[in-house]
């Protein structure tokens, strides 16, 4: 995929991975001068937050022993929920910026009025995602 940053994957089993536009890499640049400690993402698995990615200050969200790290978006940490694991594992998660308020306890993407999203795109190997 053209203009994303692409997070380093275990080609040894298929994981899910992740990219960033260059709207979502602006934001987190945006975010990482105002939160000085970092920020980490963490793909929720659903219900209220209609499973998005929840962006928090480094320190604020606890990681639970069984969620994964599957990889790093602007040098910032990206974990998925464990239930959702299985669901992403032939999937690459595309972070991207759109218009709109900050779901639940989120950050904004760098700025009032904008939020992080995700799509994705279905993967027959982690190598087809990375193209």
């Amino acid at each position: 995929m053209k203009d994303v940053e692409m997070a380093a994957a275990d080609n040894s089993e298929q994981v899910p991975s992740v990219v960033a536009t260059p709207a979502a890499l602006d934001a987190i640049g945006q975010l990482l001068k105002s939160h000085r400690k970092g920020v980490v993402f963490f793909q929720s698995g659903g219900c209220c937050d209609n499973s998005a990615p929840m962006c928090f200050e480094e320190g604020e969200m606890i990681i639970g022993q069984v969620d994964r790290l599957i990889g790093n978006v602007g040098g910032c940490p990206y974990y998925i929920d464990f239930r959702q694991y299985e669901t992403y594992r032939a999937s690459e998660i595309i972070l991207d910026v759109e218009d709109g308020e900050a779901d639940g306890f989120s950050l904004p993407a760098g700025r009032e009025g904008k939020h992080f999203i995700t799509r994705t795109k279905i993967c027959a190997t982690n190598a087809s995602c990375n193209v």
